[in-house]
């Protein structure tokens, strides 16, 4: 069994291979190559070492390499997980940044900047989804790089593999539930409705045994290190009867949250530049050769538990074993107010033949709205990924519910597009 991992430099990827070793039982991975692009061989070289080490210490016979071929990686593949980020730190410095000149959330995976995400990530991930169709047709691709319900959108409508989406804010959910009741997660079921990073949790069971009233009113709820921490509006929570994403933030406290924004990025303190010094302190750690296990630290990152929720997915495919996750997956009538080909996140029985998505029991009527405006946006943006239009580009942020003017948007676009033009060749074809 053959695992190839694009963005293999990644700072997460110690995590991913913790998790092949602890599953190899259930997993049995032979062969593990870790891929990436020559900026970042660097790092590849540092992480692919420390794999190296953690792989011999455990005694298992897995075989892991790097190399900056991605065909050779993908030849044979039985899954393909992506963690990478095109036009690196960087790209993600400016999608922060410039929607704020503009009065505008700046973050990498809703609003302005994470539609700039998207149109530099869609059509590279299709790039590999052709290679893919050509090299292991019947693998998983397992798509982590964000924002992983859009990209996992675009690779199901536009490609014949098979491609699921994941995202570490589910399972972070139940690690929190877990350790405020002391509880296992098996002893958890909690129903999530909506879309990647828009999703709400509208049943939470503990042995059947429903917490969720109790829970409303806790209005701090669980939020991510990479999410500002204002508290939750107490009374809107228990208006809503669900537990909403903590990006749902960005909606709910725009003007809190936008604020706070603006001031870091006033004191060099953005989410980019905080996630690089983070990385820089991650990769004094792996160099050191007699490491040869996942560090703590590595939990300070914002998607720290995602390998975890990769390799509990590859798991659950590979032996069939019918128990729920929650996942990025086509529509099929799941949500009836969408159409069947968008991608939703909500809780799937995973088989063999790829998850399937489970009916919504409880769908609050107050969040039908707003998921439908931002599948809106999804969908316009996707169009302009894949065409290079940028006026499909306007008319998706001038749909987004963070973006209040079009005119701006239409400048703030301009100068987006104009600097990531190096990542952008459908926009700017030679």
């Amino acid at each position: 069994m053959k695992i190839a991992v694009i963005g293999g430099g990644s700072s997460y990827t110690p995590e991913l291979i913790e998790g092949f070793i602890a599953n190899h039982d259930k997993l049995p991975v032979t062969e593990i190559v870790l891929v990436d692009i020559p900026a970042g061989e660097w790092k590849l070289n540092i992480v692919g070492s420390l794999a190296q080490r953690m792989v011999a210490r455990s005694g298992l016979p897995i075989k892991v390499s790097t190399t900056l071929d991605r065909r050779s990686a993908l030849a044979g593949a039985s899954f393909v997980s992506t963690q990478m980020r095109v036009g690196l730190l960087e790209a993600r410095a400016w999608d922060e940044t410039i929607p704020l000149r503009y009065g505008m959330i700046g973050q990498e995976t809703t609003g302005p900047g994470g539609m700039m995400k998207a149109l530099r990530t869609i059509p590279v991930l299709l790039d590999i989804a052709r290679d893919m169709e050509e090299l292991c047709p019947d693998a998983w691709l397992l798509n982590f790089t964000n924002p992983a319900g859009m990209v996992t959108e675009a690779i199901l409508k536009h490609s014949r593999i098979r491609s699921v989406g994941l995202c570490n804010s589910p399972i972070g959910a139940y690690k929190w539930l877990s350790g405020l009741y002391r509880v296992p997660a098996d002893r958890i079921h909690c129903e999530f409705v909506g879309l990647n990073h828009l999703h709400w949790i509208s049943v939470i069971e503990i042995d059947g045994e429903s917490k969720l009233p109790e829970l409303l009113a806790n209005r701090d709820g669980y939020s991510a290190k990479n999410v500002p921490q204002f508290g939750w509006n107490a009374e809107l929570l228990k208006s809503l009867g669900a537990i909403p994403s903590y990006y749902l933030k960005y909606f709910y406290l725009h003007r809190e949250l936008l604020a706070e924004q603006q001031a870091a990025a006033a004191k060099g303190e953005t989410r980019a530049e905080t996630v690089k010094r983070l990385e820089d302190e991650l990769f004094d750690i792996y160099r050191d050769e007699q490491l040869a296990e996942k560090p703590k630290q590595l939990e300070q990152r914002g998607g720290a538990y995602y390998s975890e929720a990769a390799v509990n997915l590859m798991v659950s495919l590979h032996n069939d074993t019918g128990d729920v996750q929650t996942l990025n997956v086509r529509n099929d009538g799941i949500l009836g107010f969408l159409p069947d080909d968008a991608c939703i996140e909500v809780n799937c029985v995973v088989t063999a033949n790829g998850p399937v998505p489970q009916p919504v029991t409880v769908v609050p009527p107050s969040v039908v709205g707003l998921i439908h405006a931002v599948k809106t946006y999804e969908r316009l943006a996707i169009e302009a990924a894949v065409t290079g239009d940028a006026g499909k580009a306007l008319l998706a942020l001038s749909h987004h519910p963070l973006v209040p003017s079009a005119n701006d948007a239409q400048r703030m676009l301009e100068e987006m597009l104009e600097r990531n033009k190096a990542y952008l060749p459908l926009f700017f074809p030679s």
